[in-house]
């Protein structure tokens, strides 16, 4: 059927953040590149998923819900949030349940921007924040990033009277970059109670055994600190789509005042709260992913590429040649990684950590496409 001409001009009908929006762009699925290009055999490492998928006791809990598909979701997601609180430690209060930690998110920036007010994040931060604020109407101040990473002291003098949020990415996508407690602990002294300071810690787990704050830890000394986390990296429920945020519950309660009824799917709430029972799960993801940064960064140093030292489960690394040359030259040897231009580092790309099998595949393709390239 071919679609009607209009004489409307809808998008002039949107937002004003909402006109000169460009869709987000995910990693490209393997069924793309299979129509694309007539290959199999591909792998995908561009969007930071476990290779190590689910764990036993969140397949067997998501399955367990298929005879109950014709029922709505517990709108509260009651039994996940208690389980959070007891594993973290806090009041079910404190917990919000988003369709992703992105929803979480999208919250907040509902909640707390508009036209009149700003919103501060690093250069090279995730690219939901500055979205989130286009959206709103909001003003963007952007802070030029330090070694890759977030300058917090620079952050901190960014902020302006009429700021309502800050968003801190830690380990921040893509540079895998973070920061130290004793920073965090300095910049949140710093700036003023009534600026929301968000901590997306959606790569939390990886960076356990470092010197990283844990948010949460943080929460009854820093009111205006939320926390957002989410199921879809160390747990590998990515397809599930399953966040959270912990806060303040004066917080909370404007959360859940926004969120959508019944924004989290009932299989998502079983294999979650699942999936937080199975530690043994995460910590072989933990330990697989600690090798495979080594395996990789071992690989960029003999191919002489410079690399940015990771604290999540992806490395950015530097090519001598056209990033998103060298890109396409690794999709016709059927593996994926992530161009991250948009993130204004256009000679970089992002690698997600895999198996060991699917690391040496990556390094390989890398190594010829690059010569191919030369």
């Amino acid at each position: 059927m071919e679609c009607m001409p209009v004489s409307c001009d809808f998008i002039a009908l949107a937002t004003p953040g909402v006109q000169s929006l460009q869709p987000y762009q995910p990693g490209k699925p393997v069924e793309e590149l299979e129509r694309e290009l007539g290959i199999t055999d591909i792998i995908k490492l561009a969007s930071n998923e476990n290779p190590l998928g689910a764990g036993e006791l969140a397949r067997q809990a998501y399955a367990g819900v298929a005879s109950d598909l014709a029922i709505y979701p517990d709108g509260s997601a009651y039994r996940l949030k208690n389980a959070l609180a007891s594993k973290l430690g806090v009041q079910a209060n404190q917990i919000t349940i988003g369709n992703g930690s992105n929803d979480i998110l999208d919250l907040i920036g509902r909640a707390f921007l508009r036209p009149g007010v700003s919103a501060v994040f690093s250069q090279h931060a995730f690219v939901v924040y500055p979205i989130t604020t286009q959206v709103a109407g909001a003003k963007a101040i952007a802070v030029p990033a330090k070694d890759w990473g977030h300058d917090l002291e620079a952050m901190a003098a960014a902020v302006a009277d009429d700021t309502r949020l800050v968003f801190i990415a830690n380990p921040n996508n893509p540079t895998g970059t973070a920061v130290t407690e004793s920073a965090l602990r300095c910049f949140m002294q710093s700036v003023r109670d009534d600026v929301i300071v968000v901590l997306d810690e959606a790569y939390f787990e990886y960076g356990l055994g470092h010197d990283l704050p844990d948010g949460v830890q943080l929460l009854d000394e820093f009111p205006n600190l939320v926390v957002t986390r989410t199921f879809s990296k160390a747990y590998g429920l990515a397809a599930l789509r399953v966040g959270y945020s912990v806060s303040q519950p004066a917080i909370a309660d404007v959360l859940n005042r926004l969120r959508m009824p019944f924004n989290v799917n009932a299989p998502a709430l079983a294999a979650a709260e699942a999936a937080l029972s199975d530690q043994a799960h995460v910590d072989e993801t933990a330990r697989i992913n600690r090798e495979g940064l080594k395996q990789l960064a071992a690989g960029f140093k003999a191919m002489g590429l410079s690399f940015i030292p990771s604290f999540g489960n992806f490395i950015a690394f530097e090519v001598p040649v056209d990033a998103m040359a060298c890109y396409h030259g690794l999709l016709k040897r059927g593996v994926i990684v992530r161009p991250i231009g948009v993130y204004a580092m256009p000679r970089h790309l992002r690698v997600t950590v895999g198996l060991p099998a699917q690391n040496e595949r990556f390094l390989s393709a890398l190594s010829a496409t690059l010569e191919e390239l030369a």
